[in-house]
């Protein structure tokens, strides 16, 4: 069995970020394209990906605690610091800067689908208002397929 050490799993991190990216930017295309399918297919994935970040950073976790370090990413500095370990440095640093690329582009993609949201509540809320005829009877069709009101509108005028 192979010596874990807190850098044994940064070159798989990495992989799994630049992946978590890839999907990221993928999700983004599909969101600008308002395609819910492909929102869809790549929740799963990026679902997945964090999982097995997450049992990777454990098992970088667990060799910090072993080394004597605390075992989480507050241990990693110090860590790094005591090893010397270049590789490991510049490992870590790539990591971190992934990790950023990743943030962002989920911050990104938050307010993609907060705009969507509130484009499709707008729609909603636009067929649930009555025609602008008068008659409290005009609107859309209900559930049995016949024209049904919905009542006075509560909007106010303000002016």
């Amino acid at each position: 069995m192979p010596i874990v050490t807190p850098s044994t799993t940064l070159q798989d991190e990495q992989q799994l970020m630049s992946y978590m990216l890839t999907l990221l930017k993928k999700e983004q295309a599909s969101l600008v394209d308002a395609h819910a399918d492909g929102v869809a297919e790549v929740t799963q994935h990026k679902s997945d990906v964090v999982s097995q970040l997450a049992a990777l950073a454990r098992l970088r976790h667990g060799a910090l605690a072993s080394a004597g370090f605390e075992a989480g990413e507050d241990g990693m500095e110090p860590w790094l610091a005591a090893s010397n370990n270049a590789a490991a440095r510049a490992g870590w640093d790539q990591l971190l800067e992934l990790a950023r690329e990743a943030k962002e582009l989920n911050r990104v993609n938050g307010m993609l689908v907060a705009r969507q949201l509130a484009h499709n509540q707008a729609v909603l809320n636009a067929m649930r208002t009555p025609a602008a005829t008068g008659s409290p009877e005009a609107g859309l069709y209900g559930p049995g397929g016949k024209t049904a009101g919905f009542g006075p509108s509560r909007r106010f005028v303000v002016g």
